[in-house]
């Protein structure tokens, strides 16, 4: 019968040596390969993105530079930079143009910081353990999940003009009578108020959720130290929540702003169905849709939207500088 003898014991006061780690070409070899992985991984994503945000947008920059007329027998006839000059230089089409612009420009002023902070408080108040807070969790994120064109058909029924509509009933009978009908969406100085109340209810609950998240990250033993330490709510809130979830809190802030200047459905449906002042709350996204599919003219809606994409291609990385510079100092 054979024994095995057991492998020698180390000698005393002397530490087993550290498991090597690959150098030279075997890291190398592992950082190729941890690249590809990551390549392969991504390239489900990356091509989607390039087949529908890239391609369209090379083809839009394409038709900017042609007279295009859709169902025109005519051939495209090419222009140059014309279109552009026309955005910028004819009355009747910088007029509406820069009047759509101004109108992206105060709803994101406006919707930005509203709709972030309404996210961040409701992320702490339900960052709770209670009883049944998925459900209140739930509830508030349930608009995220309609459309925007059902959303928009819902509260053309609240701000109806009529006496009919919720909101002047509600207020007809609040008031014993005194209130009469108003017109909330035919009006110039609600209707850009109603859409952005619409756009704030129902993307909240997105926020929020994003917030909530960033919130349960925060250990709980830094909010005890800091009621140890006899902090009041909002000491706990401005020197643990925040430096907590800034990093957050910006991509939440950097987020709303680019949904923001993609506001179209709501405007559309209002308009088209609800009486909605188009002067008051055209976008530029409204403005190109209708120039491409209302007058047929697919190569100045092609002009309005390359314009429009680097506008807030340099509002973004000017955001992101301003942010970034914040959080250094």
């Amino acid at each position: 019968m054979t024994t095995v003898n057991p492998a020698p014991a180390a000698p005393a006061g002397r530490k087993p040596a550290p498991p090597s780690t690959p150098t030279g070409p075997a890291r190398a070899e592992r950082r190729d390969r941890d690249r590809l992985h990551g390549l392969l991984m991504s390239a489900p994503a990356l091509g989607g993105l390039i087949a529908f945000v890239g391609v369209p947008f090379v083809y839009a920059v394409v038709l900017s530079f042609y007279n295009v007329r859709l169902g025109s027998p005519l051939p495209p006839r090419f222009f140059g930079l014309e279109q552009y000059r026309r955005i910028f230089t004819d009355p009747d089409l910088s007029g509406p143009f820069l009047r759509a612009l101004l109108n992206n420009l105060t709803f994101a002023v406006l919707v930005v910081p509203l709709q972030t902070g309404l996210a961040l408080a409701l992320a702490i108040l339900l960052n709770r353990k209670l009883k049944a807070i998925g459900l209140y969790r739930s509830l508030f994120f349930l608009p995220v999940v309609f459309p925007m064109a059902l959303v928009a058909v819902v509260w053309r029924l609240i701000l109806a003009r009529s006496g009919d509509g919720l909101l002047n009933s509600t207020l007809h009978a609040v008031s014993f009578g005194n209130w009469g009908a108003f017109d909330w969406l035919g009006d110039g100085l609600t209707a850009m108020a109603s859409i952005i109340v619409l756009s704030v209810w129902q993307g909240v609950g997105f926020q929020m959720v994003i917030l909530l998240a960033g919130l349960q990250q925060i250990p709980g033993e830094l909010y005890e130290a800091a009621r140890i330490d006899r902090a009041s709510r909002w000491q706990q809130f401005r020197h643990v929540t925040l430096p907590g979830i800034r990093g957050t809190l910006v991509f939440v802030a950097l987020l709303t702003s680019v949904l923001s200047f993609r506001v179209f459905d709501q405007v559309y449906v209002l308009v088209k169905g609800g009486g909605l002042d188009e002067d008051a709350t055209r976008t530029v996204m409204y403005q190109a849709v209708t120039t491409a599919f209302d007058q047929n003219n697919i190569g100045q809606a092609s002009a309005i939207t390359v314009v429009f994409f680097l506008i807030v291609v340099v509002l973004t990385l000017i955001q992101r500088r301003a942010v970034r510079t914040g959080n250094e100092d």
